[in-house]
């Protein structure tokens, strides 16, 4: 990942929710943070598309692919198969949300929603031993 999230980054999040602890946060948290803001945005468009409220949907949707593409900008690709993993993880995402809004396929944003999560939880059981040798 790059030495350091751009601040556009965390306030991509930040309008999407407003969550103490942003500012001053480390790297790992941060990618926390964007994280956690793409699976909520995620679970309010999946309301608003069981309430057909497809403009509101759009714009939870479209928040969350924001939220990824600060995470794919993050990445330092050069460090190898992991960066080029994720980067081609959240591109999917990216992807599968778009057809997710223009379809109103709901089984896809669940499986969007679930992978994120999967992703999210496995980021947190690294250890902070290993998590404080990344250095912005």
């Amino acid at each position: 990942m790059n030495a350091m999230l751009t601040q556009k980054g965390a306030m991509a999040y930040s309008q999407v929710s407003h969550v103490s602890g942003v500012e001053g946060a480390s790297p790992h948290k941060l990618i926390d943070i964007l994280l956690a803001g793409a699976i909520e945005n995620i679970s309010i468009a999946k309301g608003h598309m069981e309430r057909n409220n497809p403009a509101s949907k759009g714009a939870a949707i479209s928040k969350s692919i924001e939220i990824l593409d600060e995470l794919r900008i993050s990445l330092d690709l050069s460090t190898g198969e992991l960066a080029e993993n994720l980067d081609a993880l959240y591109l999917y995402a990216q992807k599968s949300l778009i057809t997710t809004n223009q379809n109103n396929d709901q089984l896809l944003l669940n499986g969007v929603s679930q992978l994120l999560t999967d992703l999210r939880n496995s980021w947190n059981t690294i250890p902070d031993k290993i998590q404080q040798h990344y250095k912005p």
